[in-house]
């Protein structure tokens, strides 16, 4: 089955390039097109895209709050991936915030977008090289504690899960919220991709993590890896 891809931008000629791009290839699909962030989130709810490619700054609604909208809706199954041309920590982190799960700059080479696109309809995320680093520095717990031992981390928040990691799931999402891939991280734990797939699944269920990006970001947040 096809990949089922919105293109959200104000740009014409840009959301015309993303099509020409994703439409070489046979598995993926533009079922739609919006120009605003309001018309994003009707068609969204129309169309029930597996992807969404969403600009940020644009007339109307933004791509953020567009992205809050649509993911908040009931029954919301899309991925979306947030393309801008600004490479801003405000931009990047209210993205993640808002659910979305890959961030790209807009000088991303095609087969980058369409690595992105296959990646978030499978349940993956997708980060530009060029922030990852960034968001596992924000979220990372402090190496050392606090002068008051009785005082809270500032970035270490709890967190109760509804069933305890085993000692392999806590090893797969250490390596997960470093950024390794699959084939990475069964080779570093010496184990099948098939068996971190299984790994993975569990661990985004018991996080309640939408994909492997929240999962990192709660990971770091919680202090979990």
């Amino acid at each position: 089955m096809s990949i089922r891809i919105l293109l959200v931008d104000d740009h014409a000629l840009l959301r015309t390039g993303f099509r020409l791009i994703l439409e070489t290839q046979p598995d993926l699909e533009i079922i739609g097109e919006a120009a605003t962030g309001a018309e994003a989130v009707t068609l969204a709810a129309a169309l029930r895209p597996d992807v969404i490619t969403m600009d940020v700054q644009m007339p109307d609604m933004d791509g953020l709050e567009a992205t809050r909208r649509i993911l908040s809706s009931p029954g919301a199954t899309a991925a979306i991936a947030i393309v801008t041309t600004f490479d801003r920590d405000d931009y990047l982190f209210a993205a993640l915030d808002a659910g979305a799960s890959g961030f790209l700059l807009k000088n991303a080479g095609p087969e980058e977008l369409i690595a992105a696109v296959r990646a978030l309809a499978a349940g993956d995320g997708m980060l530009a090289p060029e922030v990852t680093r960034r968001v596992l520095q924000r979220f990372a717990v402090p190496a050392h504690p606090p002068a008051d031992p009785t005082a809270p981390s500032p970035r270490t928040l709890p967190i109760t899960l509804a069933e305890p990691f085993t000692e392999r799931e806590a090893e797969v999402l250490a390596l997960m919220a470093d950024a390794r891939s699959n084939a990475e991280i069964a080779h570093a734990l010496f184990i099948g991709e098939a068996t971190v797939k299984t790994h993975v699944s569990r661990i985004l269920q018991k996080l309640g993590a939408r994909d492997r990006v929240q999962a990192a970001v709660l990971a770091h947040r919680h202090g979990l890896a």
